[in-house]
């Protein structure tokens, strides 16, 4: 039974985040309520910054695993938590550590400059020389050497994208996000057609079918600063359905349609909506399930993220 946003559950959540001297960092894909009760909600880089800057000595990331390991290997002093252990990414397993590590091995020759969209276990990461995220992997991809050929994983989409944007040709991973792909362009052509006049906002892991429709192509942070400046009033928004809660409180004054899929308009990541009220308190009360991961790894996949962090300000 899923526990309802009751005064007394929210009181004991924030009883707990005081007494645990925690931080709750949501994504924005999380449920509106989760959001409400954040103390910072955001995309994987504003999130990145927030674990690795705060002094708490609690994280509580109420997102998915990959996001909660990555605050883990920023804060490897602190205690981070996740509500729903099983709270995963289709991202993250399209693309398994031991794989990619063989890869890198059958092709040493070629000298990969391996680039990690942040969907990614700690693993990859560690077999990484960069990590991006899709607010910066612009930036990113055009820091990197242009003596090594690039090696960009896991999300195809996203890769293919990028390439669009920087003309640096790149060899990428066949990984993709199983609640982007399923965007279609008939999908969001027949939305397109029933309201005319609202702009089109997708994230770059939609596919290049759907990528060609949108006005406007950006990471779930830079759709707010979008719709905030467009002249638009109406916008369709094509990403996971949590982004539309951020969306609607930070920009009361417009409208915001999810963009449908090709079989209905829930565009909702199973993963993402694990995370509940109830399973936040229970795990700042028991102070489980907590994120550990060998220091060896940890040490190797921090360098990269710091090479992130570093080029993104």
């Amino acid at each position: 039974m899923v526990a309802t946003a009751t005064p007394s559950l929210i009181e004991d959540i924030l009883r707990l985040k005081q007494e645990r001297n925690a931080l709750i960092l949501a994504h924005n894909y999380q449920t509106r309520d989760i959001q409400e009760i954040a103390d910072f909600v955001g995309d994987s880089l504003g999130l990145a910054y927030k674990a690795k800057e705060t002094n708490a000595d609690v994280i509580a990331f109420c997102g998915v695993h990959f996001m909660a390991e990555t605050a883990k290997i920023v804060n490897p002093t602190k205690t981070v938590i996740l509500p729903d252990r099983d709270a995963g990414c289709s991202l993250e397993q399209s693309c398994p550590g031991p794989q990619l590590e063989s890869f890198l091995k059958a092709n040493a020759e070629k000298n990969y400059y391996v680039i990690a969209y942040i969907n990614c276990s700690g693993h990859v990461k560690a077999l990484s020389d960069c990590i991006c995220t899709s607010g910066n992997a612009v930036k990113i991809v055009e820091a990197a050497p242009k003596d090594r050929p690039i090696l960009f994983v896991p999300d195809q989409n996203l890769g293919s994208w990028v390439m669009e944007q920087t003309g640096r040709k790149m060899d990428l991973w066949k990984g993709s996000c199983y609640v982007h792909v399923e965007f279609t362009r008939d999908s969001i052509q027949a939305i397109k057609d029933e309201y005319p006049d609202a702009k089109v906002v997708a994230h770059p892991e939609c596919t290049y079918a759907v990528r060609m429709l949108a006005d406007e192509v950006c990471s779930t942070e830079k759709m707010v600063g979008y719709c905030k400046n467009s002249d638009s009033n109406t916008f369709i928004i094509v990403t996971e359905s949590g982004m539309l809660h951020r969306l609607e409180r930070e920009v009361p004054n417009k409208r915001f349609i999810p963009g449908p899929t090709g079989h209905c308009a829930c565009a909702d990541c199973r993963y993402m909506k694990l995370n509940t009220l109830q399973k936040l308190r229970d795990a700042l009360r028991d102070l489980t399930p907590q994120v550990e991961m060998p220091e060896d790894l940890r040490a190797r996949a921090e360098k990269p993220i710091l090479r992130m962090l570093e080029l993104s300000r």
